[in-house]
Parts: C-alpha cells; sequence; structure tokens
C-alpha cells in the first residue's frame, strides 16, 4: 500500500510516488513517432502540467574549455587562463559562475588546469570531464580535483546502436564505473547524454534511482546533468516526454529524488531553445545550468553564458554582484586575442545589437534613450546606444550619431534642429542619391563634420 507522506516544500500530504523499475527491452524505443528521420520532428502533447518549483539558489556552471573546445581551434594554457580569469571576474562575489570543467588529456590542458588552480579561487571551482576509466580516475585524483564528469549515454539511439548492449547491460556497466570513482573519493557528474530521446521512466528514472543508492552509501554527492544534446527539449506546459524539460527535471526531482542541488540542465541550440530550455530548468528544479561563453560548442552551439547572466537577474531581481562589463572585455578580447568576430546581431555582445539604423527610432533615442534601449547598456555592458548613418538615419539620427561618438554631455549636445547638423544631412543625402548603398564609416562622417565645423566656424561640445 503507498504511504501518505508530507511533502515538506508545498506542506500538503501526498501519496508517495510509484517505484519505477528498468524497462530491460529487447527492442530499442527510439521514439519515431516523435524523431521521425524523414521528416520534422514532432512536439506531441498530452497536457500533463507539472509544477514550478525553482530552487532557493540558482548557478552557472562553464563548458568553455571541453564542450566549447570540441568545435574550435583548441585554446592555448594562457588564453584558458586569462579566460579563467575573467569567469572569476564575471560571477562576482557569490560565485555564480560556480564551475568550469577540463579536458585533461593533453599536457597542454593539464597545464591550464595546475595554473588555474594556482590562482586558488573558491570560484569557478575547477573540475574535469573524463572517459570512465580507472586510469582517468587516478589523473583526476592525482591533480587534486574534487569532482568529474563521467559520460553515461541514456537514449536507446546510444545503447543498442552506439554501444551495442542492452538497457541493463548498460546500467550495469554505469553503475560499476560510478562506483570505481567513488572508491577513489572523486565526485562523480553523470552527463546523461541524449537525454530527451530516452525513455524516461523506463531507464533514466530507474538509473538515477540507482546513482542516489550509491551517493547514500558512499557519502559522495552524484551529480546529474540533463544533457539535452541534439537541442529537442521544448519547455512548453503539457508536452510530453521525452522532449518536456518540465517533464525531465520534475522527474528527476520527484521520482528519482535527485535533490536540485545535484542537477544540471546542459542544453544545446539545434532549435534555437538552448536559452529557453535552461531557463525552464531552473524554474522546474535544476539549481544549475551549464554553459559556454557565446554559445560555442557542437554543431548549433550550448547555450551561451552571457545570455543566462542576464536570465538570472530577470529571475532574481539583482546580479547578485556578477560583473556584467566583462562580458563585453571578454567579446573584445574573443574578437583580438582569438579572431572570433561575434554575428553583429548577437544580443549583448554583437556590434549592431544596441545600435539604431531607422531615424524614426533614433529621434526615439535623442528624446529618451530608455524608449529603444533594451536597459542601461552603457552601465551594465559600457555600450551606450548607438546609431549607424544611412539614408534612412535622418537628422535625429545623425544628432544621435555625434552626440555618442564625441562622448557630448546633456548640456553640450546637437540636436535635430542644428545647423551642423542640417548641413551634414545635406552631404548624406548626396551620398546616396549618387548611388551609395553601404552605410557610412565613422571616418567618413568625422570627415565631413571637421569640414562643416569649419565651414561653420563651430566648435563641437562648445
Amino acid at each position: 500500500m503507498r504511504e501518505v507522506v508530507m511533502n515538506k516544500k508545498t506542506n500538503l500530504l501526498q501519496l508517495e510516488e510509484h517505484f519505477y523499475q528498468l524497462a530491460d527491452v529487447k527492442e530499442p524505443n527510439v521514439f519515431h513517432n516523435l524523431f521521425p528521420y524523414d521528416e520534422i520532428p514532432k512536439i506531441a502533447f498530452n497536457d500533463r502540467i507539472v509544477p514550478h518549483n525553482m530552487p532557493e539558489n540558482i548557478w552557472i556552471t562553464d563548458t568553455t574549455f571541453r564542450d566549447g573546445q570540441q568545435s574550435r581551434a583548441p585554446y592555448t594554457t594562457e588564453q584558458i587562463v586569462t579566460i579563467y580569469d575573467y569567469l572569476h571576474r564575471l560571477g562576482g562575489p557569490k560565485g555564480l559562475i560556480r564551475q568550469s570543467e577540463f579536458f585533461l588529456y593533453s599536457k597542454k590542458d593539464r597545464d591550464a588546469v595546475y595554473k588555474c588552480l594556482e590562482r586558488g579561487y573558491k570560484f569557478p571551482e575547477v573540475t574535469s570531464w573524463i572517459r570512465a576509466s580507472k586510469q582517468d580516475f587516478q589523473l583526476v585524483k592525482d591533480i587534486g580535483l574534487r569532482e568529474t564528469g563521467i559520460l553515461v549515454s541514456c537514449s536507446d539511439y546510444h545503447i543498442f546502436y552506439k554501444m551495442k548492449m542492452t538497457r541493463r547491460e548498460v546500467m550495469n556497466l554505469y553503475l560499476s564505473v560510478i562506483r570505481e570513482c567513488l572508491e577513489t573519493g572523486i565526485s562523480p557528474r553523470c552527463h546523461l547524454e541524449d537525454i530527451t530521446r530516452s525513455d524516461i521512466y523506463g531507464f533514466v528514472i530507474p538509473f538515477c534511482v540507482e546513482l542516489m543508492k550509491l551517493m547514500d552509501e558512499y557519502k559522495i554527492p552524484i551529480k546529474i546533468r540533463a544533457c539535452d544534446t541534439m537541442g529537442y527539449g521544448v519547455n512548453f506546459p503539457g508536452a510530453v516526454i521525452p522532449r518536456s524539460v518540465p517533464g525531465i527535471i520534475y522527474g528527476l526531482t520527484t521520482h528519482a529524488g535527485v535533490p536540485s542541488e545535484l542537477i544540471e540542465w546542459h542544453g544545446h541550440n539545434d532549435f534555437y531553445k538552448a536559452v529557453n530550455n535552461s531557463t525552464t530548468a531552473w524554474l522546474y528544479g535544476a539549481s544549475g545550468v551549464n554553459c559556454s561563453l557565446f554559445g560555442i560548442g557542437e554543431r548549433t552551439g550550448n547555450t551561451p553564458l552571457e545570455a543566462m547572466v542576464f536570465e538570472y537577474a530577470q529571475l532574481k531581481g539583482t546580479l547578485d554582484g556578477m560583473d556584467t562589463t566583462v562580458i563585453t572585455e571578454l567579446a573584445e578580447y574573443f574578437e583580438k586575442e582569438l579572431g572570433y568576430v561575434q554575428p553583429s546581431r548577437t544580443p549583448f555582445v554583437g556590434s549592431n545589437f544596441n545600435v539604431t539604423r531607422a531615424g524614426i527610432h533614433a529621434d526615439g533615442l535623442l528624446k529618451n534613450e530608455e524608449i529603444y534601449n533594451i536597459f542601461d547598456t552603457g552601465k551594465f555592458l559600457n555600450r551606450p546606444p548607438l546609431v549607424s548613418v544611412s539614408n534612412t538615419s535622418g537628422l535625429a539620427g545623425i544628432a544621435l550619431w555625434i552626440n555618442s561618438y564625441y562622448h557630448l554631455p546633456k548640456d553640450k549636445s546637437v540636436d535635430k534642429n542644428s545647423e551642423l547638423v542640417k548641413k551634414v544631412k545635406v552631404w548624406v543625402d548626396k551620398q546616396y542619391e549618387d548611388g551609395r548603398v553601404t552605410v557610412l564609416t565613422d571616418k567618413e562622417l568625422v570627415e565631413e563634420i571637421e569640414k562643416c565645423c569649419k565651414e561653420l566656424n563651430v566648435t563641437i561640445g562648445a
């Protein structure tokens, strides 16, 4: 008979949850009804709604040097240490960028780990990602790391087609590997690869129940990283598992008994949902979301770390000490040191993210920048709103460009009625009447403005 127990979070009586056992199927369940390979994947609904369950404490973890490094040229040791310093500053005094994971296989990677450890930062904690072998466990122990990630693929695509095993064989293999890790005193972080195509109640939940038993036995934390490897997760209420992010997190917390502080969400952006799914994981009970800087990662990339900084602030109503100006410094570092130029319309870091070309928008910005700027980007990102001058900028756009470029205070600023602005606009209009199709460069504008100032006998800012 199922026991009636008190839920300490809701303070309501509830029936003890059903115990889910491994479904050791003979044929793989690859959900071809949802993922027909010769059609677009389907999002189905059963309208089973689970409650919001956001933990009191949520945080970000970083995979820039692991998943992020799998999709680009390897970072040098010096570059890794520099970026790690930036992450420490960005996370602020509360360490909201909680961890950063590293490969350990090359001398370069190990040198970077040692140098980052020498920094002595509490956060981000240096963790590793290894193959499931005794030799690799020993390597983690020798370096002195407390925690390591281990790949435990969980969909039948991987279990049957890649590993050529049954669910029971794979579960027994994983549990033996995790036990070996625990025997060395290392805390395992289990990367449940391809969770959004897995049998949640036939494999994932029973496996995580066994992991929680091992945690009780060894008194060493075991983390669960829910990996949306192919970006199939959706955040829609009532969507069916395994695509439902709320359903997956609910299953882990409620049916598998995994504490929120031991759950991370690792998303990919194949269907443009990485940020929304990561936020959803927070809302439904995961404390951690795993990200990479600028979303650099496999295929379409991971959840962008900088995006989750601002998601955190919107959910919590505070940045809790995170220094968002570091995001701009990081973008500049990536461009100058690594030659990585952000796509121009990328939120928060692209060259045009807060630049307007439309004259009507520029007129609004000139009157009050709150009208067309998402927040005080000058304060939070050291990037005040700008305009690009073209045939659509109008008098207001030119005035705003001059004020921004020359950093003119309000009492020295020009407006669209300024003779200087009107004269420059005549020149701008002539450029496009003569067939120009590109935006005017800063150099061209400065030269023309200086010429007009001489003709009008005026000085900017005087």
